[in-house]
């Protein structure tokens, strides 16, 4: 591969990334949207959340139509890759940072959008409230609570892309996406790459009035702990379950 070509593959990938951060910040703030009222009340709480869940799979239905790379997919993808030995450990981890950071850049660039847009005004400032109020129970969770969130979280996600990957058409495809997603946005699990909407956009609403909710807390109370949780949800109970229990029922087969 010359150069040319070589610039163009990386610039399309950190692109493609990007957008796919981008793809579940528009969920997030969808489905905050479209829930912060029954949210807002303890006794309308679960309700809530399974608003979220219904309006929050379209992000990763962006993604998968799109072909973009998001992180906690492609925790299963290359990790699967890895196990049938076609790239190496560095070039996993090389992948891993490279699509997490790019998720990062895309995710930030809605929150700013809708920040300055003063989207979170509406409601009479109920939605900003809201909003706040997400960021600051996720940086609040312990880091084995946040651990364990994100191994459940990615369990699932990483499940609905071995699906979409089993589908042979657009409605299998959209069908595989929406209904795991329901169910781990209805749970309340822990998304690294969503995080990085839900925190930041918190972060920067609040303006420093709440001393919990920094972007120290972000990085270490949170993004830390469910990222690695996210990886072992994928990677083991998913990359590593099929591939080995496939690999298994091949071997019966054959005999």
């Amino acid at each position: 591969m010359n150069v040319k070509k070589y610039l163009q593959f990386q610039i399309g990938f950190y692109i493609s990334a990007a957008l796919s951060g981008a793809f579940i910040a528009f969920a997030a703030q969808g489905s905050t949207m479209a829930a912060y009222n029954l949210l807002a009340n303890p006794d309308t709480y679960g309700l809530g959340r399974l608003v979220v869940g219904i309006v929050f799979p379209v992000g990763l239905m962006f993604v998968v139509m799109t072909n973009s790379h998001l992180f906690t997919g492609k925790v299963y993808v290359i990790g699967e890759m890895l196990l049938d030995k076609k790239i190496q450990l560095r070039n996993l981890l090389r992948d891993w940072v490279l699509i997490y950071i790019w998720n990062f850049v895309g995710a930030l660039l809605v929150v700013h959008l809708i920040y300055y847009s003063d989207h979170l005004d509406f409601s009479n400032g109920l939605l900003k409230e809201v909003t706040i109020k997400i960021a600051l129970h996720k940086v609040q969770l312990s880091f084995l609570s946040a651990f364990f969130l994100g191994i459940l979280c990615n369990w699932i996600v990483c499940l609905a892309i071995y699906m979409t990957r089993k589908a042979s058409d657009t409605v299998g495809k959209l069908l595989s996406c929406y209904f795991p997603i329901f169910l781990f946005a209805t749970a309340g699990f822990e998304h690294s790459i969503a995080n990085m909407y839900y925190i930041p956009i918190g972060v920067i609403a609040a303006a420093g009035s709440i001393p919990e909710l920094t972007w120290g807390t972000c990085f270490f109370n949170n993004l830390l702990p469910v990222t690695l949780g996210n990886i072992v949800g994928g990677f083991l109970f998913v990359a590593m379950a099929h591939y080995y229990s496939e690999k298994f029922l091949k071997l019966l087969n054959e005999k």
